[in-house]
């Protein structure tokens, strides 16, 4: 049997487990699927996609990536024919405790991506081509599947922005043009010319091929990409969704529809016959190694005790810092270097800096794609630029990512730049994201611990980064820890507990020094861990005094305050709290906190308005 004539043959068992699946599944998205299987079952079956079955960990492995998460029926199938699963598994999907779920996910063990969230895969795509043109310098490839629809995503042209600046002639898109999505038809329907014209202005080797059932303009167009050098590719195939099923193909109305098993029984046949003993076979990637990178030293920052530092910029210089001991250390910054101070690494290790420029999307797409092959990458941007991207931070928690978030310029502290640039959503934002960490440094010393624990975290962590110079407040022999915090002021006279965090530290210390000149003594805290929350520090502060005040530089909507009423949910205590609450505007910063009652004036008025409660 010759490639071609092999290809047709897998190309109808294919099509027929993707119809089997869905029928037993009775949900899933098999006309999106039945529109690619010539695209991928070439790719994979001809000797282009070089992958060893046998160890889907191996490092120099094609990727192959799923953008659209819902053409999974497909997906699944290609590995079944790969011999990577047993055929009968695919009677599992979507069904509980089956890896084959509805979308991509890591507990499928050939996924490289956590996909369905249509725009992404791209992103992820580029991460996984740094890593091998920049970073690790390998000669895999990593191939993305895009529908058409997604086109539609910014999300897709971030990432094709940033790919063709970096030159990444590893990374191929095929774009699978079936004109259909789920309420009609796609903006272009089948104007290859216009995608075509797209792609190019954005820097791209474009591939077209008019028909994308065929299996000889298929693999020309393989072929073809092969040879591109210093600029990404994209495969733009038109294809009929639905293929395959006569009264599916190129019909509106049957998106996310499945066959009934008297509608399969009838269907099965329109695919002509098919060989269930056919297997195919995947070509073996070339045998390398990466050298092992030892880790170096690393020594604290010896800050002086009365520095005035921003911690911003000490999240800069403990990068640099920790890149010897953490050689996996990759830092990706939005065109804000100067202002997070991430150009402090940038300057150090260029080879391991990515300037992703403006566009926060692709900018965490593409930290799952290096976190994917075990880089540690640490992102930043301003705070309040991070919820463009919630999409793909939400995502992340699906990819078991190991990403570092920075948001820098928090809060109403950041003072004249005005509102649109106040991180004031980012602690709900982050709070909300499984298994991520939270850390709020005060100052430069804490900071840089933050900088470390998160590298030593595996996980997502996020740091929050006070853009204003403040004192120090700890020693260079201070210790942190994730779930932790600190007692910077304590007697045994305390009256309440004022915690803060960042900016609202230094804001609370200046308050206990007004109110001792009223004999009114009260304990500060410094909540540096606002996820996980030191509950054992708050319970011992609400045995030992009469209340909690929180005050933070954050909407009270998902912030520090409700983070502790719901870890103290079951404990007998008054929790009270200062929070922003009016429309900030542009100011000095001691003017913001001043209009948003957190600052040090307030927080004394509010603990004597609290203790004449009781």
């Amino acid at each position: 049997m010759d490639n071609i004539k092999k290809i047709e043959e897998i190309s109808k068992l294919i099509r027929y487990y993707i119809l089997s699946s869905t029928t037993e599944a009775t949900s899933g998205h098999p006309t999106s699927s039945l529109s690619a299987v010539e695209l991928m079952a070439t790719l994979m079956f001809t000797g282009i996609f070089r992958y060893k079955m046998e160890d889907p960990d191996y490092l120099n492995n094609d990727r192959l990536i799923f953008s659209k998460g819902h053409a999974t029926p497909l997906y699944y199938a290609l590995w079944a024919v790969a011999g990577g699963i047993n055929p009968s598994e695919l009677q599992s999907f979507r069904k509980f405790n089956s890896p084959l779920e509805g979308h991509p996910t890591l507990n499928f063990k050939f996924a490289d991506a956590a996909t369905g969230s249509l725009g992404q895969g791209l992103g992820v795509g580029v991460g996984l081509a740094l890593n091998a043109k920049y970073i690790d310098k390998l000669p895999y490839k990593t191939y993305v599947l895009i529908g058409d629809g997604e086109t539609e995503e910014g999300s897709i042209w971030e990432s094709a922005n940033i790919a063709s600046h970096y030159k990444l002639d590893n990374l191929v898109a095929v774009l699978d043009v079936n004109r259909l999505e789920e309420v009609g038809t796609t903006v272009l329907e089948w104007d290859l010319q216009t995608y075509k014209a797209r792609f190019e202005s954005f820097g791209w080797h474009t591939i077209l091929v008019e028909d994308g059932h065929n299996i000889e303009q298929v693999a020309a167009a393989y072929s073809d990409a092969a040879n591109v050098q210093d600029k990404p590719v994209v495969i733009i195939a038109k294809t009929i969704k639905g293929k395959g099923v006569k009264h599916w193909e190129n019909q509106i109305g049957w998106h996310a529809k499945v066959l009934k098993p008297d509608e399969l029984e009838k269907a099965i046949p329109e695919l002509g016959k098919i060989d269930f003993n056919l297997t195919g076979e995947v070509a073996h990637p070339e045998e390398v190694s990466v050298e092992t990178k030892q880790e170096g030293s690393f020594n604290w920052t010896n800050y002086s005790e009365n520095a005035v530092i921003a911690p911003r910029q000490a999240y800069g210089n403990a990068l640099a810092a920790l890149a010897e001991k953490y050689p996996n250390i990759v830092v990706l910054d939005a065109a804000l270097k100067n202002s997070t101070h991430a150009k402090t690494f940038a300057e150090k290790y260029p080879d391991r800096y990515f300037e992703m420029f403006i566009a926060e999307q692709n900018m965490v797409s593409t930290a799952q794609g290096l976190s994917r092959v075990k880089k540690i990458p640490f992102i930043s941007t301003f705070a309040a630029f991070f919820t463009r991207a919630f999409d793909q931070i939400r995502m992340s928690q699906y990819f078991d990512s190991n990403i570092k978030f920075v948001g820098s310029h928090v809060g109403t502290s950041i003072g004249m730049d005005g509102p649109s640039q106040m991180g004031l959503e980012d602690i709900a934002m982050f709070r909300s994201v499984q298994n991520c960490a939270i850390l709020y440094p005060s100052d430069a010393v804490s900071m840089e611990r933050a900088v470390y624990l998160a590298a030593e975290t595996q996980g997502n962590v996020y740091i929050r980064s006070t853009r204003p110079e403040v004192p120090i407040l700890y020693s260079s022999e201070e210790t942190f820890k994730v779930g932790g915090s600190k007692i910077v002021r304590e007697s045994v006279y305390d009256s309440l507990t004022v915690v803060g965090a960042g900016i609202t530290v230094h804001e609370a210390i200046k308050a206990y020094d007004m109110l001792r000149q009223k004999n009114i003594v009260i304990r500060v805290v410094d909540l540096f861990s606002i996820k996980p929350i030191d509950y054992a520090t708050l319970n011992k502060c609400i045995r030992e005094t009469k209340a909690i005040l929180v005050v933070e530089d954050h909407y009270a909507e998902g912030g520090i305050s409700e983070a502790i009423r719901t870890e103290l949910a079951n404990v007998k205590t008054k929790i009270f709290s200062l929070s922003v609450n009016k429309t900030p505007r542009s100011g000095k910063p001691e003017e913001l906190l001043d209009y948003e009652e957190i600052s040090a004036k307030h927080i004394a008025a509010k603990v004597t308005e609290i203790l004449n409660m009781f």
